[in-house]
């Protein structure tokens, strides 16, 4: 007769772990985009510059499970995306380049509270959490509102503050300020350098990542600077020059 398995345990989860990528190369079908990562993530802010189809886009998505590695591994606290998904969505918030893919409901209210919903938060206390971050990011005004006639800007604060309502412990960021105009866009800057939450940054805003702890240069699927922001920018510079 044959045994039964026994189910897998989950990991306990280790938050001085933070993020980690071992042995990660990801491919869509044929097309090598991501190759050789191995990384730890630890620092409260980290960017990550590159050109475009560097392969940026898609390691940001590794982060919280969104893609998860052709081969390797990443582990969010110890928790591998592969399996845990749901907690690692939890830990790691992300916020997209165009608002527009990220706002679901009608009105900018419910909008917020759809996270809250399915992490089957209380109402009373969802109520509270939605109008506090409402408040926070200056659309308590527009609660009741077409989320699909607020302005850019607003738009993209509404879409970090439906991550932000979760409460995750990290936010991932892809482009935050690449669709806005200037005003707009060191706004955007301002609530990033607030947050208490540990921050990844992908941006092809170089001034966004002046005071990161640590910047990552990506090129053809592969980490090919990585240090402090002054550093990782200048060399990123003298990349794009020599093309």
């Amino acid at each position: 007769m044959r045994r039964r398995r026994r189910p897998l345990v989950p990991a306990e989860a280790d938050p001085s772990r933070g993020i980690e990528l071992v042995g990660v190369r990801h491919a869509y079908g044929e097309r090598t985009v991501l190759d050789g990562i191995d990384l730890r993530l630890t620092e409260h802010r980290v960017g990550v510059i590159g050109s475009n189809g560097s392969g940026k886009s898609t390691f940001a998505r590794l982060l919280n499970g969104l893609v998860v590695p052709t081969a390797g591994r990443v582990l969010v606290d110890g928790l591998d995306t592969r399996d845990a998904v749901r907690e690692v969505r939890r830990r790691v918030g992300f916020v997209f380049q165009d608002p527009d893919a990220q706002i679901v409901h009608p009105t900018v209210a419910e909008d917020v509270a759809y996270g809250l919903e399915n992490q089957q938060v209380a109402p009373a206390e969802r109520a509270e959490r939605v109008a506090e971050i409402l408040d926070r990011y200056g659309l308590a005004g527009h609660a009741d509102h077409p989320a699909h006639l607020l302005s850019g800007g607003q738009k993209q604060l509404l879409a970090i503050a439906g991550v932000l309502v979760m409460r995750p412990a990290r936010v991932v960021f892809d482009e935050p300020t690449t669709l806005l105009d200037l005003v707009n866009a060191r706004r955007i800057a301002r609530v990033i350098a607030e947050l208490p939450q540990a921050v990844v940054a992908v941006s092809h805003d170089l001034d966004l990542l002046d005071d990161f702890d640590r910047v990552l240069v990506m090129d053809a699927g592969r980490v090919v600077e990585d240090g402090p922001a002054e550093q990782s920018v200048r060399a990123y510079r003298k990349l794009m020059a020599d093309r």
